[in-house]
């Protein structure tokens, strides 16, 4: 196995996750196999329980972890399916070393850091590296490390002294470290800073790992004096100096380091020159090219209740824009903080809320997303009552789903008090309940979790009809409460139609309204397997029926081109 670690410094959110990805996307391109590891050295078993606004949003794989969103990039890049085991935090390592030790695993010695923790890290990559992420046989060629947070953290420290035994163990033709870091303009003086790279190589090598090849971001593209400069002060060849500047779209940023010989040089530190071929990264490169030449856009209302920090909703963002962009659109999100819909805002801050609604008017489209809790609940009602009232297509996302189900029982069925038992325990009409297998005492890792299937009672539907397959489809879903199946036959009297249920059949996975142009709740995230250039169905449809396109597309018999 050869191994790509990829550190970071100087500061955070440099783009490690992006550029790990890029650095994948390469090496596939030039017929290697590649998998990927993502390190995160907080204490947290993993991502489930992080707010969104202090951690962005949960990634959901196959198997029902809940990992960090950077897992996402690495999917949607390198078109894999990765494993809960693929995310090692410190929260996971200390609690499986910890089980050993009650169980007597080490023999009545004293378990340290050094060397059971750093064995069970390196026991963990080792192992997980090996396991094929892409649908073939045997392991990759190549394992992709990303390594989170900034070099210097405390917590990261047990990490680096076990990548280094790593790199000792191994070699030095089978581990190739890429460090990534930032070269500042100060405005006064316009001049590209080195300092705090070398300040930060410093800090690694003090730690004993020597980076192969630096990856610097930049506002800018290098001059040619600041490699030089970075070479002499940071032992690293000029040709293993990567410029990562601002590019139009993150489309680029493999393109970027092919135009550089980033493949060359890795393939040739990791002695695979012999075994790989030119990259052939010419779909890249149209996607990109295509993007960036995109004129007209749709404009789309985002529903929401974390608003405030877009990776909230990283993924359903990524897929809105592969469906845009098969639509030959650039999409245009109109973030709508739910809570400035509600009547409340119209007294407290009226300024917000006569915004947010002259905003929602103005779109296309209606996404409502997922969360929890009960804040904002009240606007994305009226905003699931606006797109069904005035056959504006609307798109509802696990809770998404679950509001057009309460507000079609309130406005349609005049069940007032109808509500999910999440937000009222005592409500007569309880339309969403809490799932029995559930539990109400520990929040990790309890939820319905994972890919399930769900099978479509109705091949004529539009979902079925989208998806190209009558009989069911497979996706990912994270929650914890789900449509009352004692109350779907009253609500089915609305008009509402359950087109897809699990294979009890009494889960309800996906609602349609048939007298609406677009009106789709979905109890899963379709978000989470949209790939670029395979973007997901249902966005697909929800793109196109908020630009008048849907009924040609789906009376086309090939549904190809748009």
């Amino acid at each position: 196995m050869k191994y790509v670690v990829v550190t970071g410094g100087v500061v955070s959110g440099l783009g490690k996750g992006v550029t790990a990805s890029s650095i994948g996307v390469v090496l596939k391109a030039c017929g290697l196999r590649v998998t990927s590891i993502k390190i995160d050295p907080y204490l947290n078993t993993d991502a489930g329980t992080m707010s969104p606004f202090e951690h962005g949003e949960v990634f959901v794989l196959d198997d029902g972890g809940e990992v960090d969103l950077d897992l996402g990039n690495y999917e949607r890049f390198l078109d894999v399916t990765l494993t809960r085991d693929n995310n090692i935090t410190t929260g996971k390592i200390y609690q499986s070393v910890l089980e050993k030790e009650r169980k007597g695993d080490y023999l009545g010695k004293t378990v340290q850091v050094v060397p059971h923790i750093t064995d069970a890290i390196k026991n963990w990559i080792e192992s997980v590296s090996v396991i094929p992420v892409d649908g073939e046989d045997g392991p990759a060629d190549v394992c992709v490390i990303e390594l989170g947070g900034t070099v210097g953290d405390i917590e990261s420290m047990p990490f680096i002294e076990a990548l280094r035994q790593l790199f000792f163990s191994v070699g030095q033709d089978h581990f190739c470290l890429i460090h990534v870091s930032l070269i500042p303009v100060l405005g006064i003086v316009g001049e590209q800073k080195t300092k705090p790279t070398q300040h930060s190589v410093r800090e690694l090598r003090a730690l004993g790992l020597t980076p192969h090849f630096l990856a610097c971001r930049s506002a800018q593209p290098f001059l040619e004096n600041t490699k030089q400069k970075l070479s002499q002060f940071c032992h690293v060849p000029v040709g293993n100096i990567l410029n990562i500047h601002d590019v139009p779209n993150i489309w680029h940023i493999p393109l970027l380091l092919q135009n550089q010989n980033a493949h060359d040089a890795i393939l040739r530190h990791l002695d695979l020159v012999s075994v790989a071929k030119s990259p052939n990264l010419q779909e890249w490169t149209k996607r990109a090219e295509t993007f960036d030449s995109l004129t007209n856009s749709v404009r789309i209302a985002m529903v929401g209740k974390y608003v405030g920090m877009s990776d909230s909703y990283l993924s359903v963002v990524k897929a809105l824009l592969h469906a845009c962009i098969a639509c030959s659109l650039k999409p245009a999100i109109d973030w709508i903080a739910a809570s400035d819909l509600e009547d409340d805002s119209a007294n407290l801050t009226p300024e917000a809320h006569a915004v947010a609604w002259k905003t929602l008017k103005n779109a296309a489209c209606v996404l409502v997303p997922s969360g929890f809790g009960d804040r904002g609940v009240k606007g994305m009602i009226l905003a699931a009552k606006y797109a069904r009232e005035n056959n504006v297509p609307y798109l509802g996302i696990c809770l998404g789903m679950q509001i057009s189900v309460i507000e079609i029982a309130r406005s349609v069925l005049g069940l007032e008090r109808a509500n999910s038992t999440e937000f009222d325990d005592e409500t007569p009409y309880p339309v969403v309940i809490f799932m029995p297998e559930g539990s109400k005492t520990h929040m990790g890792c309890t939820m319905r979790l994972g890919c399930r299937r769900t099978l479509f009672q109705n091949p004529d539907c539009i979902t079925a009809k989208l998806y190209h397959n009558p009989d069911y489809v497979d996706e990912r879903h994270r929650h914890r409460y789900e449509v009352n199946p004692e109350m779907v036959s009253i609500l089915e009297e609305s008009g509402l139609k359950f087109v897809g249920k699990d294979e009890s059949g009494k889960r309800m996975e996906i609602l349609e309204l048939p007298d609406h142009p677009f009106y789709v709740g979905v109890q899963f995230h379709p978000e989470f397997k949209s790939r670029p250039g395979r973007p997901s169905a249902l966005f697909l449809g929800f793109i196109l029926a908020a630009t008048g396109l849907l009924e040609a597309y789906l009376r086309n018999p090939q549904n190809g081109s748009l």
